[in-house]
């Protein structure tokens, strides 16, 4: 499959084409205009032959820092430039992001990721003090990743001294939607930042929201792109748009959940040893709708009460559901790696 050049030695290679390649885009819309149910059973042969032993990781997001972001995400009630309900906190001490890591662990997460509301992380102590939490989460044996805005060389490298094994950075949408729902940075900003993460030897993870308003093209352009980077993002988080009262796309219409279930099918065939993430908007899901997106390829779930600040179903929820989807007990540690 033709991919671009985001590598983990050369931070100076650039990325993609920013449009990703005509080829994969090509590839991609001819897999989303397939019936539904060709398009899955495929994904599950494909699925299965890479992931046969057909496991669910289990991660948990904790807010870090939550609120007074200066960007203009419209679907982010963090931003300062919206009035929402969200209660801003400064930066969690470093023993409570601990102590809720132990919680993570205790409650079947083998990732703890850290997300914090920043455009790019401040320098001085408040950057000492998530280096010092990434040591404490990875003390406790669990992969430890963090999503704290644009990063340059240096933050990357510091946080890889650290341990930390997994950077998020999500670039929403297709290159030529972002532009509709973020204005304060680029979609090339994004880019630079996955740059300097793969060149410090971390591991990416990188996906998109579905439901702002886009065109199934600009879906098919999102799964080209992160399709065109080599090596391919370890996990591909897919969010469901949650719709927060106070932000510019509040009033947008439901998703049908069919599309997300394509998304995760077309992501599956065109990233196969990926892990691929129900994210954000789990709850407007009923369990038989992520039981297909299970069966078409996702194989990892952010667990717990919430993620960052928006509800997620909960504990007791996914243990039935990973138990059901497995046979294997939701508190189980850990994921297998792809053949």
């Amino acid at each position: 499959m033709e991919t671009s050049t985001i590598t983990k030695s050369a931070a100076s290679e650039r990325a993609v084409p920013f449009s990703g390649s005509e080829s994969l885009k090509r590839k991609a819309k001819e897999l989303f205009e397939m019936p539904l149910l060709s398009l899955v059973q495929q994904a599950a042969a494909v699925h299965q032959e890479h992931w046969p032993e057909a496991d669910v990781q289990r991660c948990s997001l904790l807010s870090i820092k939550t609120g007074n972001c200066p960007e203009d995400c419209s679907y982010c009630p963090q931003s300062a430039r919206y009035a929402t309900e969200i209660e801003n906190h400064p930066l969690l001490d470093v023993d409570e992001i601990e102590r809720r890591a132990k919680m993570a662990k205790a409650e079947g997460s083998s990732r703890f990721c850290m997300g914090a509301a920043w455009r790019k992380p401040p320098r001085g102590k408040q950057f000492d003090d998530v280096l010092e939490a990434v040591r404490r989460v990875k003390a406790q044996g669990l992969e430890c990743c963090a999503t704290l805005g644009l990063l340059n060389a240096e933050q990357a490298r510091s946080l890889k001294a650290a341990g930390l094994d997994v950077y998020n950075h999500n670039v929403d949408s297709s290159p030529e939607f972002y532009s509709k729902v973020i204005t304060t940075r680029k979609f090339e900003d994004r880019v630079a930042t996955l740059e300097n993460v793969r060149a410090a030897g971390l591991e990416v993870c990188c996906g998109g929201i579905l439901g702002m308003g886009e065109e199934v093209e600009d879906r098919e352009s999102l799964i080209a792109f992160l399709a065109s980077m080599n090596p391919h993002p370890e996990s591909v988080p897919l969010n469901l748009l949650v719709k927060v009262d106070g932000t510019p796309l509040a009033e947008k219409e439901d998703l049908d959940p069919f599309e997300l279930v394509r998304a995760v099918a077309v992501t599956r065939l065109m990233i196969p040893q990926t892990r691929i993430r129900l994210s954000a908007g789990r709850m407007n899901l009923s369990r038989e709708a992520q039981a297909l997106c299970f069966v078409a390829g996702a194989n990892s779930i952010f667990s717990g009460e919430k993620l960052l600040t928006t509800p997620l179903p909960g504990d007791s929820f996914d243990d039935r559901l990973i138990a059901e989807m497995t046979g294997k007990t939701g508190k189980s540690h850990g994921g297998a790696e792809p053949n």
